[in-house]
């Protein structure tokens, strides 16, 4: 997302929340008055001001309620390290968004050997870490937990352990190769195997961190959405259909055959 998408994130989040406040300030206005008709005493203004006053106190008060109610605690034993997270709305909202923007890419889907297209499979990965990277540099990732680790310190680590140190190593190795060879294909890069089997070690490495989000989400079955697709392609073709009464078979080679000539007519005329 570039500065000027995130800055009207920005405006717009700011909107809803003043929009929230002001209706509630309205309505809280509205009650005043209609507390003060009630009670038929004096002091319409201060009715008003009261009311209006306990709406944006309780608008702001739902907020904060919606943000940090329904703590779940989630342990996870990550790759070299145990963390905690204390997980609310705002929290389970991010690993559920990050979760999903892994599982439909390259980290997370087989390339098979002679399948798929090396600088689409980069690409992929760079998109990614930009995602990722894109909250903690604009400054939209709320500050730590006062309990626990935040979600973004787990995708720091995915960042600077794990996708940095792919993306540094095999971008100028594939560029060099297609500036030096425009006209071949990826298949006669000398490198192509090694790719392949380091993108397979970082997908192993990767599936860990993306597991992790899906439990911080709340997802009830994370590993679910991380294995291959049960649909191949390399299944067995299905038996031939049978023709239908009234219809001829297909010959060997596939083809229809001709309509039989019509039978010569004999009677003598």
């Amino acid at each position: 997302m570039t500065d000027g998408g995130t800055a009207s994130v920005r405006v717009r989040t700011a909107l809803r929340a003043t929009a929230r406040a002001v209706l509630a300030g309205v309505l809280g206005a509205v009650a005043g008055i209609v507390a003060y008709s009630v009670s038929q005493t004096g002091g319409q203004k201060l009715s008003v001001v009261v009311g209006g006053l306990l709406g944006v106190a309780a608008a702001l008060g739902a907020d904060l309620y919606r943000r940090s109610v329904q703590l779940t605690e989630v342990r996870l034993v990550l790759p070299g390290s145990e963390m905690t997270f204390k997980a609310n709305t705002d929290m389970r909202q991010a690993a559920q968004r990050m979760f999903f923007q892994a599982s439909t890419r390259i980290a997370t889907r087989p390339l098979e050997d002679g399948s798929g297209n090396l600088r689409e499979a980069l690409t992929s990965l760079k998109t990614l870490f930009d995602l990722y990277r894109e909250p903690l540099e604009s400054g939209e990732a709320p500050p730590p937990p006062p309990h626990g680790d935040s979600v973004h310190e787990l995708v720091l680590d995915i960042l600077n352990f794990e996708l940095a140190p792919f993306l540094s190593k095999w971008h100028p190795r594939l560029r060099a190769f297609e500036q030096a060879h425009p006209d071949l294909d990826e298949s006669a890069w000398a490198d192509n195997a090694v790719f392949r089997q380091e993108l397979r070690t970082l997908q192993q490495n990767l599936r860990p961190y993306f597991v992790a989000l899906g439990e911080i989400a709340g997802l009830r079955d994370p590993e679910r959405h991380l294995r291959p697709s049960a649909r191949r392609t390399d299944q067995p073709p299905s038996e031939p259909l049978h023709p239908l009464p009234g219809q001829r078979p297909d010959a060997p080679d596939g083809t229809c055959p001709a309509e039989p000539a019509p039978a010569a007519d004999t009677d003598d005329r």
